[in-house]
């Protein structure tokens, strides 16, 4: 017997959540096919519940007003003793989210005609006095025709509504106004600059600010992205200043209506064209949860940035499966163990040949600095364009008047982001850059520890760390043998090598090697047999890998972590327990080097 929620048949579930269900409908009276989204009613004690349901009665208020071929139909709202629901139109065909988590990119000629779609759509509401304020991909279906339809109307602000009050944020991080992260009343130029985040996402391939919650929100309100030609050949300049407008930290700077952001986009795509360039990309050859916080303290560190927490894709190339690591012995196998002489020994891997690339910059004749520009401002300039980058792990050092930039860049857009970083220093305080390129899955990884890094370093307080006689390349059957040398204060470690494949290996502590308060300015070797503890040594496949260590004066774990998993696993751990021992006010350092393998 066939399902019913009202009139409507119930043929099939597209999708669950954690506030309810869709399902593939069908309307029996005029034959039509449609999409039901259901939410269970909330008991009447639950003010969190009720909340939902209001945001859910107010999807269908808003998007039931608008009728237009760019913005997915509300056909009727109701409400069984159980469930309240949503009728609205069948888009046959996927959401833009999908296809650029397939690493799918657009000809410009295709983005230009998605970027029109959107932007005719939200040209229509904001004439009608809704604002959609979480305009992302995930919120941007494509139908089978290319069509392009704003989907999900649920924290829209409907004009002279009293729901949308300032000091509630709402939104998902990646693609939040400065208003929106301030909490303040927003108008149509919060779309605006969602919007203007998509299209920089659409031609560079990357979101203009990457990281935790707390990370995207100070770049938000205080750095700008690199613009996109800088990032990706493909894209001419003229569009940079039309990405530039429409993420203007200041609403008043942004275009004034959807409709002007599409004619300067077109204007910029056809003089392109017309000036005889060529349409990019036209060549053959060529994370997001919306968070809703009001008054309650939330823990910005830890909030989900808008995807599934998972190893970063976006330095390097994705890697080949590996198989599982064989374990293997130092000097013999024992009758039923793993130990000889208390070395257990592991086969630590990567995923592909990749030397390192040092990006140099040769110290040069510096021009004398302004006479305004004060050590302090030099520094605070330095840090604050440099220091969050995402996908980095910087060092700053001042010898003199001449800067020195040390540290770790993810390949690819990471290292154009860092290069047009430093290139829009003024010529005086621009460093001498030895910073390495590091290829693999390791931005998570790097963004996870970079807020808990100091940039310039306190003298004595910095943890640091080195392979075993400061070796930069390990060879086939070597010993991985890392040193750590503690800071000028007591403190526990934890060691951490993450693999190409995703996989991260803990190196300290371990089942043989119990955490221990390390002494202050001593060092812990980790992988030598002749000190005890776990081995490891290299064997194929060569490439590249990560070594993270972090020295805190409590014990970062309250338990052991086992001894190899998942870093999607590990990621979120580490980022709630870093955010505590900084919250808690302990001495915390954290230090990063990559290690590169290759064949005898």
């Amino acid at each position: 017997m066939a399902e019913y929620l009202g009139k409507y048949e119930l043929l099939q579930i597209l999708g669950k959540g954690a506030m309810g269900t869709v399902y593939e409908g069908f309307d029996p009276i005029i034959a039509r096919r449609l999409a039901i989204k259901t939410v269970r009613l909330p008991d009447v004690g639950d003010a969190e519940a009720q909340e939902e349901l209001a945001r859910f009665k107010r999807e269908a208020q808003a998007a039931g007003r608008l009728s237009h071929p760019n913005i997915v139909g509300v056909f009727d709202y109701g409400e069984t003793p159980e469930l309240a629901y949503i009728v609205m139109e069948f888009v046959d065909g996927t959401t833009l989210k999908h296809v650029l988590d397939k690493k799918e990119r657009f000809e410009t000629s295709e983005i230009v005609r998605i970027m029109e779609g959107l932007l005719a759509g939200l040209q229509f509401s904001h004439e009608r006095g809704v604002i959609h304020r979480d305009i992302k991909p995930a919120n941007i279906m494509l139908t089978k025709a290319g069509e392009v339809k704003i989907a999900d109307f649920g924290i829209a602000r409907i004009e002279s509504s009293s729901m949308t009050q300032a000091g509630t944020m709402l939104g998902t991080p990646s693609y939040m106004s400065p208003e929106q992260f301030m909490g303040q009343t927003v108008d149509l130029r919060t779309d605006i600059y969602s919007s203007g985040v998509m299209l920089y996402q659409l031609l560079t391939g990357e979101k203009p600010f990457e990281g935790g919650l707390t990370a995207i929100m100070h770049k938000v309100l205080n750095t700008e992205p690199p613009p996109p030609s800088a990032l990706s050949v493909n894209v001419p300049q003229a569009f940079d200043s039309v990405v530039q407008r429409a993420m203007a930290k200041r609403p008043q700077e942004r275009f004034g209506s959807a409709g002007e952001f599409a004619r300067a986009l077109r204007d910029a795509f056809e003089n392109k064209v017309a000036a005889g360039l060529g349409m990019i990309a036209e060549d053959a050859s060529d994370d997001d949860a919306t968070i809703i916080a009001g008054t309650r303290t939330i823990p910005l560190a830890t909030a989900p940035a808008g995807k599934p927490a998972a190893p970063s894709q976006t330095a390097g190339k994705q890697p080949a499966a590996k198989q599982p690591l064989p374990v293997a012995l130092l000097g013999g196998l024992g009758a039923g163990g793993l130990l000889v002489a208390g070395a257990a020994a592991y086969f630590l891997t990567s995923h592909a040949p990749a030397p390192a690339t040092v990006v140099n910059t040769p110290p040069t004749a510096i021009p004398a600095a302004a006479p305004a520009m004060t050590a302090a401002q030099r520094n605070s300039m330095l840090s604050g364009t440099l220091a969050s980058l995402p996908c980095t792990f910087l060092s700053s050092t001042v010898t003199g008047a001449q800067p020195s930039l040390t540290g770790l860049a993810g390949a690819g857009a990471p290292q154009a982001s860092l290069t047009a970083a430093i290139n829009s220093l003024p010529p005086g305080i621009v460093p001498a850059s030895s910073v390495q390129t590091i290829d693999g899955p390791y931005c998570d990884a790097l963004n996870a520890v970079r807020p808990y890094h100091d940039f310039f370093g306190k003298p004595g307080m910095q943890l640091k760390i080195s392979l075993d006689g400061g070796a930069t390349v390990l060879h086939d059957g070597d010993l991985i043998t890392v040193d750590n040398m503690m800071p000028q204060y007591p403190g526990y470690l934890q060691t951490d090598y993450f693999s190409g494949d995703g996989t991260v290996f803990h190196l300290y502590p371990t089942s043989t090697d119990a955490l221990k308060l390390q002494p202050a300015n001593s060092i812990k070797v980790l992988g030598d047999p002749s000190k005890g503890g776990a081995s490891w040594q290299v064997s194929a496949p060569y490439g590249t890998d990560l070594v993270i260590s972090i020295a805190t004066s409590s014990p970062l774990f309250s338990v052991r972590r086992p001894q190899d998993e998942n870093a999607s696993d590990y990621l979120p751990a580490l980022r709630a327990a870093l955010q505590n021992a900084a919250s808690s006010g302990q001495n915390l350092s954290v230090a990063a080097i990559q290690v590169i393998t290759q064949p005898k």
